[in-house]
């Protein structure tokens, strides 16, 4: 349904989460190295249980290669330094939910490039600075879903 892009996911734990929210929608997650965990981290596993093995799972060298094996598909970059609400984008299947490492996000210079394709979870002013990783994610995804109103 969805691509979910981890770019140079750090922690165990988010790239499994995400692994199980893309199993439950029907979504590819994408890991883009570098990994700060080995895929065969306990953690990994832990967290995506017993589904880990029937994830869509793609890991790309770098970005530019993912960029270029997804041409034509339309990116949305989330980020804290966004403006744009992901309740006011029209999603669509195939649709990339691009997501940062947990320590740095997305490069400013990608955001800048992104234009009306960056999003930012609305919080509370001075609630927090961020959210963890795979609470973003499926934050996003969801309302992604929300949109192509699946009949599960």
């Amino acid at each position: 349904m969805f691509n979910i892009v981890l770019l140079e996911p750090e922690i165990p734990h988010n790239a499994g989460a995400a692994g199980r929210l893309a199993l439950a929608t029907g979504s590819s997650l994408h890991l883009v190295k570098p990994l700060g965990f080995s895929l065969e981290d306990k953690y990994v596993k832990r967290t995506g249980l017993d589904y880990w093995q029937d994830v869509d799972l793609h890991v790309w060298e770098n970005f530019a290669e993912f960029t270029e094996a997804m041409a034509g598909k339309r990116m949305w970059f989330l980020s804290t330094k966004a403006k744009k609400s992901p309740w006011t984008a029209g999603f669509e299947a195939g649709d990339c939910l691009v997501f940062g490492k947990e320590t740095k996000g997305l490069p400013e210079e990608m955001i800048a490039e992104a234009g009306e394709m960056a999003l930012k979870i609305p919080m509370r002013p001075g609630s927090t600075r961020s959210l963890n990783l795979s609470t973003a994610v499926a934050i996003v995804l969801y309302e992604a879903v929300r949109q192509q109103a699946p009949e599960w």
